[in-house]
């Protein structure tokens, strides 16, 4: 899927054709390199308007450092929100709930979001990153009643590999018999280690083949492209969509991930599972973030925040018998 810069949306072009020309992702060694690097980097974000409360939690030997947050608005029941960071599994830490779509839900809805900084690949490979998504989970949940969280069930999001975990997590919260999620938004998620029609030779900005086969090497290591690689590791590998929560996302039509995102919200409308999806013709990854006052931004961003609200009216007055905790 070659990428032609007449392609890119004209709104994002310039700012997508200097990412392409200068970004170093694709390189093994810069992933690498950079880990640690972007976790110290991004946890020096300032989230102080958000009330943020940097805490350590605490499983057994798993240890990790959670951001929760509450939202600007007050009316009507909280809401929990699990917010997974992007960044290909390698990259990134959780503060960087304050230049994605986390800041959208923090300014709109009545919600308090928990933010981890799960385990970054160059660390420890998968299953280190879920491992601590779910710690993450059952944490929230335990602790509902001191977090202010009202409704029964969470909304569980992320961006790039934060929307693979979110889907891995649904994946794995179901099999273990928990039904305390209600909705996942996996934005642009990645979710296939195998080729796909539009992440093979695709040298799209930002995201590319390159980077995407690399970031996939690191966090499976031996495993990676293995026939036998679990869902929770890669979940376009599930085989069963029935009982997922409903799901909302968008994605751009000319990112690596384009086929995976509509193939996994294809499988769960078979499965008979709510979905909500919007194709951002000529649009490369995470250009939201990138680009964030384009309108094609703002329009994928409203798109997700109304189908938000909507879920959230139907959900208001659910039973507190609805929802089966987690294990």
């Amino acid at each position: 899927m070659v990428i032609k810069n007449e392609d890119i949306n004209r709104e994002i072009r310039k700012t997508g054709i200097l990412l392409r020309t200068i970004s170093p992702l694709h390189k093994k060694g810069f992933q690498l390199f950079a880990s640690p690097l972007s976790n110290v980097f991004f946890s020096a974000f300032d989230l102080k308007k958000f009330g943020c409360e940097k805490l350590i939690v605490k499983n057994g030997e798993r240890e990790i450092k959670i951001c929760v947050l509450h939202g600007k608005k007050t009316a009507g029941k909280r809401v929990g929100i699990l917010w997974l960071h992007g960044g290909g599994y390698v990259l990134g830490g959780g503060e960087m709930v304050g230049m994605t779509f986390a800041r959208k839900l923090l300014q709109n809805t009545n919600c308090t979001l928990i933010a981890p900084d799960y385990t970054l690949s160059a660390k420890k490979p998968y299953p280190a990153a879920l491992a601590d998504c779910w710690v993450a989970l059952k944490w929230a949940e335990k602790n509902r009643e001191r977090l202010g969280i009202q409704y029964e069930k969470f909304i569980v999001g992320g961006e790039s590999a934060g929307g693979g975990l979110a889907a891995a997590l649904c994946i794995y919260t179901r099999d273990r018999g928990c039904s305390c999620i209600g909705l996942q938004i996996p934005l642009y998620p990645m979710l296939d280690d195998r080729p796909t029609a539009s992440s093979v030779n695709n040298d799209a900005p930002v995201w590319n083949t390159k980077a995407n086969e690399t970031a996939w090497q690191i966090y499976l290591g031996k495993d990676y492209r293995s026939p036998t690689l679990p869902p929770y590791a890669a979940p376009a590998r599930e085989t069963n969509y029935k009982n997922l929560p409903a799901a909302i996302s968008f994605v751009g039509s000319i990112e690596p991930f384009y086929c995976e995102t509509v193939a996994y919200f294809e499988n769960l409308k078979k499965a008979g599972v709510a979905t909500e999806l919007m194709v951002v013709p000529g649009a490369y990854h995470a250009f939201d973030m990138i680009v964030p006052h384009a309108a094609i931004s703002r329009a994928a961003q409203n798109f997700v925040l109304e189908h938000v609200r909507e879920y959230l009216k139907t959900q208001e007055n659910e039973s507190a018998d609805s929802a089966k905790a987690c294990p």
